[in-house]
């Protein structure tokens, strides 16, 4: 990938996990000409993510060479983009400075995913690494307070939504998930760590869910710069083959990658598909 002419902006360290995030913003990141490298994650990054593009592959543990290299790199900001799977914590076997930061992960871990990556953006602030949200780097990609697709909630399909948001909302706050579903007036489904695609295949198995909606929102106390509420096709598909109605996800505070594909699979299945009013 030739580079274009340097923008001025400073130095972007793309720490990379799974799904279409991180190469739309390395795509950015070229047609802006910021320079880039990417620290690409063992067994989550795809491998064309990072072809042609300066970069270097780490294990999970590996925290203290991963900043080695985004020091050698010359890189200012850092992004933390990409799914991720928590890992078995006992299994890991990190270098030094990821061994020193595992009391701090492991204390964390009892509290819940937001509590372990505050820890985790904490420990690049301390090494002079600038955190940025993936929103900032891509505007575009943030959720938009609309209706996406042409079919809109009835009015019962609307208080399942004031259902959904209240329950992900409490679920949110305890810091276990972003994501719950309801169906006629109750709540059926709550996300958990295995998130939300393993929610919506619980859902398919789960009768009460059919006709029921997906609602997905941040946490109260998020740290916007990491691991916002996202969805796209795959979501649609699934919440499809579950048979909800449709989904709602909040606006300004959450990610679509793909707007018009994701909306076009929503008309495509027939489900409504809408940004919520932020903190409605």
């Amino acid at each position: 990938m030739a580079p274009l002419p340097d923008s001025g902006l400073p130095k972007l360290g793309l720490i990379a996990g799974g799904g279409q995030i991180p190469a739309l913003i390395r795509d950015t990141c070229h047609t802006e000409g910021r320079p880039l490298y990417i620290a690409a994650l063992n067994g989550f990054c795809a491998p064309d993510t990072v072809s042609g593009v300066e970069h270097g592959w780490f294990d999970l543990p590996q925290v203290g060479a991963l900043m080695k290299a985004l020091k050698a790199a010359n890189v200012q900001d850092v992004c933390l983009c990409g799914s991720v799977t928590k890992p078995d914590f006992s299994a890991l076997k990190p270098d030094l400075k990821g061994a020193l930061l595992l009391p701090r992960l492991l204390k964390a871990a009892l509290t819940g995913d937001d509590a372990i990556l505050r820890v985790v953006v904490d420990a690049f602030e301390r090494e002079g690494f600038r955190p940025v949200g993936a929103d900032a780097l891509m505007a575009s990609l943030l959720v938009r307070e609309k209706n996406y697709g042409s079919r809109q909630p009835t009015a019962g399909q609307t208080a399942d939504v004031a259902t959904a948001l209240a329950a992900a909302r409490k679920l949110g706050a305890d810091d276990r998930g972003q994501a719950s579903v309801a169906a006629q007036g109750r709540v059926v489904g709550l996300e958990d760590d295995s998130g939300t695609d393993a929610l919506l295949r619980r859902m398919a198995a789960e009768p009460a869910a059919r006709g029921g909606v997906l609602v997905k929102c941040a946490k109260p106390q998020q740290d916007r710069r990491v691991d916002l509420p996202t969805i796209g096709v795959t979501t649609v598909e699934n919440a499809a083959a579950a048979g909800l109605a449709g989904i709602a996800i909040e606006a300004g505070a959450a990610l679509m990658v793909d707007a018009a594909a994701t909306s076009g699979a929503a008309d495509r299945l027939g489900l409504f598909l809408i940004g919520l009013r932020h903190g409605g």
